[in-house]
């Protein structure tokens, strides 16, 4: 390229910005805040510097997320973003994506590294949840009494069941020492039987403010429980340790005394519906029964109580009749059949033969049925229809 060659500054701004972006990775970038405007369009723009240097930062629709870690001009944090160039004025700045308050890095290392160990050992898993009962009679709640929690929990229970029994046992919820003292209650909650169900709770905070429920010692407090365990830690977008040990997590306070409990209009109105299917399924089982009887009333059996007898005695005598019917037609043929043999051997008798004028001739027993078997002078019997005589051959 020449060195003659004449550059506009948005050409020369233009490289600057090509080389800036594609030259860096986006990154994380720590300092102190300066010059905070937290826009109305909910953009938020700033100068991160330290002692010896600054650089613009931007972060888009970041408003909420400088709001709820409260942080103002002179607040130490950690940012991530990509480095870029504003062509209009010729700076270059970084776009942020994340923002967290200096320190909290190494939190969430120990933060993630706590919820892995006890995710491994099994004290997230479902099956291991106790149910937390519907109509609980009485509730140990443990949370600072100077806080909002309290009230906005004593709030929705007294608009929502106002006779029901709260234990409240207060305590820290923050600084040092405060997961000890939170672990020391639920345990006496558990020695004393003192309630049906635990919910522990605080309000909203930074990752600081709420790290002693992402202690271990709590956590293995609420794990080992008897009594089903409430966690309302912070807001909606606040997770905690005890939010994953816990038997039901709620985003907040308010929440927590709307799950807890349900509101005695709406037991009411349950109570009305049942009442109102019970008597409905009563009257639908009397009409049953009603129709039942009236037709046993107007059966036949209890009308004619021995006509089913007299319809057993009339189908007993047509069988008789029939059998008698049957039983005769069978001797008919078994003496029609007898006479038709006899018949036959009648006239199979030699009897009869004899009758009609025949005769039979015998010597020594033996019928004679040839003349050339009857020797000379040899004496015969002559076989009659009345009798026999004997004669001798004489030729």
């Amino acid at each position: 390229m020449s060195s003659s060659k004449v550059w506009s500054v948005s050409e020369l701004t233009g490289c600057v910005k090509d080389l800036i972006e594609d030259g860096f990775f986006p990154l994380w970038l720590s300092g102190e805040v300066g010059n905070l405007t937290i826009h109305r369009s909910g953009h938020v723009y700033f100068n991160l510097k330290d002692k010896n240097s600054q650089i613009s930062a931007v972060y888009f629709s970041g408003s909420r997320e400088f709001l709820r870690h409260n942080i103002k001009e002179g607040s130490e944090i950690e940012i991530f973003g990509r480095l870029t160039v504003y062509e209009n004025r010729g700076n270059y700045q970084i776009n942020v994506n994340k923002v967290r308050l200096t320190g909290v890095g190494g939190l969430m290392a120990q933060f993630e590294e706590l919820k892995q160990k006890l995710a491994a050992e099994g004290l997230f898993d479902h099956d291991k949840k106790k149910k937390v009962p519907p109509y609980p009679k009485s509730i140990a709640l443990i949370t600072s009494t100077d806080g909002a929690a309290i009230r906005d929990f004593l709030n929705v229970i007294d608009r929502r069941f106002s006779n029901i029994h709260i234990k409240i046992l207060p305590c820290t919820v923050q600084g040092d020492g405060a997961a000890q003292k939170l672990a020391k209650a639920i345990k006496y909650c558990n020695d004393q039987n003192l309630a049906e169900v635990i919910v522990i709770t605080r309000g909203g905070g930074s990752l600081e403010d709420l790290w002693q429920f992402n202690l271990e010692v709590l956590a293995r407090a609420i794990s080992g429980s008897h009594i089903p365990t409430i966690s309302a830690i912070g807001h909606e977008v606040d997770f905690t340790i005890c939010d994953f040990v816990a038997d039901l997590r709620v985003p907040t306070p308010s929440a927590a005394a709307e799950i807890v409990i349900a509101e005695k209009d709406e037991i009411k109105e349950k109570i009305l519906n049942l009442d109102r299917r019970l008597n409905s399924a009563l009257k639908y089982k009397l009409a049953q029964l009603r129709q039942r009887l009236e037709r046993l009333e107007n059966s036949y059996v209890l009308r004619e109580p021995m006509r089913p007898f007299q319809e057993k005695s009339m189908r007993i005598d047509d069988l008789h009749r029939r059998m008698t019917i049957q039983l005769e037609r069978s001797i008919e043929n078994k003496a029609h059949k007898f006479n038709n043999l006899k018949t036959k051997l009648d006239l199979l008798n030699p009897q009869r033969v004899l009758e009609r004028g025949y005769s039979i001739v015998t010597i020594n027993d033996k019928v004679v049925t040839a003349e050339k078997n009857v020797p000379m002078n040899a004496e015969l019997k002559v076989r009659l229809a009345d009798g026999e005589i004997k004669v001798t051959r004489n030729k």
